[in-house]
């Protein structure tokens, strides 16, 4: 059920949208899912509810400031290459507080798609002690040109073929999504944009999982999460592209299973 709440911070009031997976579990954890670039609630369909199933704790989803039903982005406000620390370190807290989630109190976990992964990891580098473990699938530590590439294909596709019309069955304003997200990865300054120096600080174990044909980064974005985070397993996938959970979901839901298991005490 699609629930909505308002978030007070440093930009204003926001109306968020949100739901729970498996939300009659009893558990105390929470497994907060954070989702990609041009994502939202209804993009992840069904993949939490099957992932909480299976490691019996509820699961927090919801579409950013700017994304899916939430207050979208004004088409003045220009989001710069700081916008996935602003949501990490600004949006998050606000909206935490809001649900009345308390990190401590609620055992968190985190799952973070591409854009959402990165924010997962700096959400966890300036709050080492908020969060029991983090998953991160197809994460960005710094830019690759392939990135790019893939982006400047897929602003292409918005302004002359059918993503524009895709992108609107899961945003009530796909230009606040695509633009806050496209304008702010081609920005030129972006192109220097690198949190490779948080990652020693992220105590939390990261379970880090990239495809092999994802068009959007390449085994190096990982691979450099687990050279400089100190708990860090990898997965590599094959036949997978950009988003692991559903190109490959059993594969993903296995892997989370033994990290989250190894992680936690069947009785904690």
């Amino acid at each position: 059920m699609l629930r909505k709440v308002r978030v007070l911070w440093a930009l204003g009031e926001h109306e968020i949208e949100y739901r729970w997976a498996h939300e009659e579990a009893s558990s105390e954890r929470v497994l907060v899912f954070l989702h990609e670039g041009l994502g939202s609630v209804s993009l992840w369909r069904e993949f939490p509810d099957r992932l909480c199933q299976t490691l019996g704790i509820k699961g927090l989803v919801f579409s950013r400031w700017g994304y899916g039903g939430s207050t979208p982005r004004r088409p003045e406000e220009r989001w710069g290459p700081d916008f996935m620390h602003r949501q990490a370190l600004d949006f998050l807290p606000a909206f935490f507080r809001a649900l009345g989630l308390e990190p401590g109190r609620e055992r968190l976990w985190f799952y973070g798609h591409s854009d959402g992964g990165s924010i997962a990891l700096i959400y966890a580098a300036y709050h080492p002690h908020g969060l029991e473990g983090l998953i991160l699938a197809a994460p960005h530590v710094l830019v690759e040109e392939v990135t790019l590439k893939s982006i400047r294909k897929a602003r292409q596709a918005y302004l002359e073929g059918d993503l524009k019309a895709k992108l609107a069955r899961h945003h009530q304003d796909p230009d606040s999504a695509f633009y806050g997200w496209c304008d702010a990865w081609l920005d030129p300054a972006f192109r220097t944009w690198d949190i490779r120096d948080l990652l020693p600080k992220v105590q939390a174990p990261i379970l880090a999982i990239q495809g092999h044909q994802d068009e959007y980064g390449t085994m190096l974005q990982i691979e450099e999460i687990a050279r400089l985070a100190p708990r860090v397993r990898l997965l590599k996938l094959s036949d997978c592209g950009h988003a692991p959970h559903r190109d490959q979901p059993e594969a993903v839901i296995e892997a989370v299973r033994d990290f989250f298991f190894s992680e936690v005490s069947p009785n904690t």
